[in-house]
């Protein structure tokens, strides 16, 4: 979208990572049944790959992109199979953080305060740390969610380097 341009070649100036993650955002699988599939193959794969196509739009070397994130962080071994044979590695944050609620809005019943967010993070680093882990945090969320996570990262960031950790790029 032309609207997120500036941010996304920030974020490519500054040498981030990006990769990854559907050009239509198709859910793959059900809710309800994770083993069902709503997606085609054919579906799957040509999503993916004009998801490709538009990063490598913006100058991104796509022989270099090699992490997926499915979109919804929802999907199946087939789905997995389908993407891992285009040559993607399927990543997914870690399970039991709760930050990638951070698209939920207040008029949702699974709606969480940033503050709620970042509590439950930190509850969680307390009881099994966060070596390895991966925290999502959505770059952009409905305009009706005033309460943005993402305007909170660097002091999120701070508190995790007070307690020791570092980061790395994929």
């Amino acid at each position: 979208m032309k609207e997120h341009e500036p941010v996304i070649k920030e974020i490519i100036r500054k040498g981030h990572y990006v990769g990854g993650h559907s050009d239509k955002h198709l859910l793959y699988a059900p809710w309800g049944n994770r083993q069902q599939s709503l997606v085609s193959a054919d579906s799957l794969i040509n999503d993916l790959r004009q998801n490709m196509a538009e990063l490598a739009k913006f100058g991104i070397d796509i022989s270099k992109v090699h992490y997926y994130l499915p979109p919804y962080e929802w999907y199946n071994l087939s789905n997995v199979g389908l993407v891992e044979a285009q040559g993607q590695v399927v990543i997914n944050f870690t399970s039991g953080l709760r930050t990638a609620a951070d698209y939920t809005t207040p008029d949702m019943k699974n709606y969480m305060s940033s503050q709620q967010l970042i509590d439950q993070l930190f509850t969680f680093e307390k009881e099994n740390g966060l070596n390895g882990g991966i925290i999502l945090i959505h770059p952009g969320t409905h305009p009706t969610r005033t309460d943005k996570l993402y305007l909170r990262l660097d002091e999120i960031i701070k508190e995790l380097k007070k307690k020791g950790y570092s980061f790395d790029r994929l």
